[in-house]
């Protein structure tokens, strides 16, 4: 068997993660992925209109889609999560400033559970860990955020 080093990886990355939220709550999806996270809509496939939402991640090539899911998927609240990465310590702060706004000001979109600026994440504390915070969507979706 040749060395792994010379193979060159199978994997390269992701080309995009799906969440799953309640059927109809596509507006949703577009408030808080679109204007709270800052992504970019794009255009899902003509059969999947009304179905599906998909939002770019910068320009990277990955992507955030939602899917309706069962309301099974959204009894227990899931450690299960995408973790996003961000370009600078201020970046961070600044979205987890957004969503924290978002979340006190409430409505429909808003996430369900957001870290506090400031205070401390909501996840395992550890040296092992980088700067992070989490949020829960408006479904219930598990989200960390990370430099």
């Amino acid at each position: 068997m040749g060395s792994l080093s010379a193979t060159p990886p199978l994997i390269t990355g992701l080309a995009h993660v799906n969440l799953t939220v309640p059927a109809d709550t596509l507006a949703l999806a577009n408030e808080f992925y679109g204007t709270t996270l800052g992504l970019t809509p794009r255009a899902v496939p003509h059969l999947q209109k009304g179905q599906l939402a998909w939002f770019d991640i910068g320009s990277s090539g990955q992507q955030i889609h939602v899917a309706f899911g069962v309301p099974s998927d959204f009894e227990k609240l899931s450690r299960r999560h995408p973790c996003f990465k961000l370009g600078s310590p201020d970046a961070l702060l600044e979205l987890r400033q957004r969503i924290w706004d978002h979340f006190e000001r409430g409505g429909d979109a808003a996430p369900k559970e957001a870290d506090r600026p400031g205070a401390a994440n909501s996840g395992e504390q550890g040296v092992e860990y980088p700067e992070r915070f989490f949020a829960r969507d408006y479904a219930g979706n598990r989200l960390e955020f990370s430099i």
